[in-house]
């Protein structure tokens, strides 16, 4: 990074800076301007002369060294005072030093993965796929938040413990596929598996957001009682239930025929979800099709934001002494050139 006249721009961009620092600049050019308009001015109109009867002679004689090379006096003299101007505008080096301080959220992301999830409802995909790809997006829109996955059929398990690694989590949540979990609902085992996560942390919030296309049929705990526990330790549950009312097509391998589809009704514990979403302190929503439930987890971000807080400082090197003296080596040269070897006699 370099600074003129107090901002921090590239060197390249000079003329960008303060108006002080363009002043500067165009007066020096003016300046340069003028010093070469007038040299050569005064070249043109000496009237230093001595009279020859014929000039002849004098053309046939070749210029000697120290007038072919006399024009070096300008270039030395423009470049000490381009130096010099520089310098004035005072260019400085600086190394920025940022810290971020943020009020980190921890997110169990619960995805149920039992078969319901292949309804095809959210054409032109099932509900579980649909449901990865809203996840990954959600991800991506987070900044400095611990995430983790726990995925659920007749029992749960955690794909990801929280991490800020978003890259692994991702992978993880393309990992996710039927049949690796005997085949059931255990909505209460699921928010029991996410709570023990979550309970030790200690971040500023904590949430899960769990989506669901079923009712509880499995497992040891209860929603509601895993609801209770996790009030107990301050963690939000926002609930999503995934899937359009009424019947949806599921599809079956037949041995026979191959892939067919299936009429089943869509069976949500709504009332369920909503008591476990407000027991928490959360919100209960429903998704009906893709697009809603894109717009779910785009609600969810903006209602748990993370505040960031950024101190930053930059430590700065002063650079005008380097151009400072180098534009004294331009002019001393100048000086010392224009009276020994490029002297002329009046």
């Amino acid at each position: 990074m370099i600074e003129f006249a107090g901002m921090n721009i590239n060197f390249f961009d000079l003329f960008k800076a303060t108006i002080p620092a363009t002043v500067i600049f165009v007066l020096g050019a003016m300046l340069i301007a003028f010093m070469l308009y007038y040299r050569f001015k005064k070249k043109r109109t000496s009237t230093s002369s001595i009279k020859y009867s014929d000039v002849r002679i004098v053309k046939r004689v070749s210029r000697s060294g120290r007038q072919r090379y006399r024009f070096l006096l300008t270039i030395f003299r423009v470049l000490a005072i381009a130096l010099f101007v520089v310098a004035i505008a005072r260019p400085r080096a600086g190394t920025e030093y940022k810290e971020v301080t943020s009020e980190g959220i921890d997110i169990m992301m619960v995805l149920d993965i039992s078969s319901s999830m292949q309804a095809e409802d959210f054409k032109p995909n099932n509900r579980l796929y649909v449901a990865k790809e809203e996840i990954k997006k959600f991800i991506k829109q987070r900044t400095n938040d611990r995430i983790g996955l726990v995925v659920f059929a007749r029992y749960s398990y955690t794909q990801c413990p929280l991490t800020t690694d978003y890259g692994v989590l991702l992978n993880f949540v393309d990992q996710v596929h039927f049949g690796q979990i005997e085949d059931g609902t255990a909505i209460g085992m699921a928010i029991a598996n996410a709570v023990n996560r979550l309970r030790d942390v200690k971040a500023k919030s904590k949430i899960i957001i769990l989506l669901t296309d079923g009712d509880n049929n499995a497992g040891e705990i209860d929603p509601i009682t895993a609801a209770n526990l996790a009030a107990a330790f301050n963690i939000k549950i926002y609930t999503i239930g995934a899937g359009k009312p009424g019947n949806a097509m599921y599809p079956y391998q037949d041995p026979i025929f191959g892939k067919r589809y299936v009429y089943q009704p869509t069976k949500i514990d709504e009332k369920t979800l909503k008591e476990i979403a407000k027991r928490t302190g959360g919100k209960y929503f429903r998704a009906r099709s893709g697009k809603e439930l894109d717009k779910i987890y785009k609600a969810i971000d903006k209602m748990e934001k993370t505040k960031v807080k950024v101190a930053s400082h930059i430590q700065y090197k002063e650079l005008f002494p380097y151009f400072v003296y180098a534009g004294l080596i331009f002019l001393v040269l100048e000086v010392v050139l224009s009276n020994t070897f490029f002297r002329k006699l009046p």
